[in-house]
């Protein structure tokens, strides 16, 4: 009897954690035009990096210069991942962040930081990597978006944003006009996706520029919040818990 009576526990305490444990049908994501429509919950600032080598690059600003591939935590410590192609060509710079300023203006906000995919230095207009950039997530998201510009690029271009969930599969693939400028008027691109359920798990952006280097700044996030292990834990010790009680309950009848 107590054997059966421990398989019958088990049995639903895992269907129940089943139910506790979010699922991630796959979905196509629609797009996201603005960020305020992205209705974010979190965000990843380039600018909280706490590694990488600082170098001035102009006499009011300093850049900090990154790895190819990085890891980080958004504001409110989700984790993710950043790969840039590295062209193995030691006239590129790497990637580096650096603050929107009066001596290094891009149409951000000022003082926004933003994230470069790196270039030669030196002459106008410069030859840079092209990306993409491609950012992971440590837990799937319900929508991401960020704001590009293609350096030195006054000509508009294209800007491209793709989802992926956790399998690799391509959720869809978004892409909008981009014009970039030399005034600190905010007016760069924004792209963003999101989905009804939380499946988002990696984006790539890129530019139909092929020889310019790519830049965003903060990275808009919204996701749902996911119980803790020992919540999940407690609802199937609680599950058990009333299973073991109610034979007895009928044993005194």
């Amino acid at each position: 009897m107590t054997t059966k009576l421990l398989k019958s526990s088990l049995a639903t305490t895992g269907w129940l954690l089943t139910l506790a444990l979010p699922t991630l049908p796959a979905q196509a994501a629609s797009f996201v035009n603005q960020r305020d429509a992205l209705n974010a919950n979190d965000q990843i600032d380039w600018a909280s990096l706490d590694f990488g080598v600082s170098d001035l690059i102009a006499p009011d600003t300093i850049a900090k210069f990154l790895p190819y591939s990085f890891t980080g935590e958004s504001q409110k410590k989700l984790g993710y991942s950043v790969d840039i192609p590295n062209l193995n060509n030691p006239r590129f710079t790497s990637p580096f962040v650096f603050p929107v300023t009066t001596s290094v203006p891009a149409n951000f906000s000022l003082g926004d930081a933003v994230l470069l995919t790196g270039l030669i230095p030196g002459r106008f207009p410069a030859e840079g990597n092209p990306g993409p950039i491609t950012i992971k997530f440590n837990q799937p998201v319900l929508a991401v978006g960020t704001q590009l510009a293609v350096d030195d690029q006054l000509e508009e271009a294209i800007a491209f944003i793709q989802a992926f969930d956790a399998q690799d599969n391509l959720l869809n693939t978004f892409s909008k006009p981009a014009k970039s400028s030399l005034e600190i008027d905010n007016s760069a691109a924004f792209l963003g996706v999101e989905s009804e359920v939380a499946n988002i798990s990696k984006i790539v952006i890129s530019s139909s520029i092929k020889n310019r280097a790519l830049g965003i700044n903060f990275v808009s996030l919204r996701y749902a919040t996911i119980p803790e292990p020992a919540t999940i834990l407690g609802l199937g010790l609680f599950a058990m818990s009333l299973l073991t009680v109610k034979p007895h309950i009928a044993s005194k009848h």
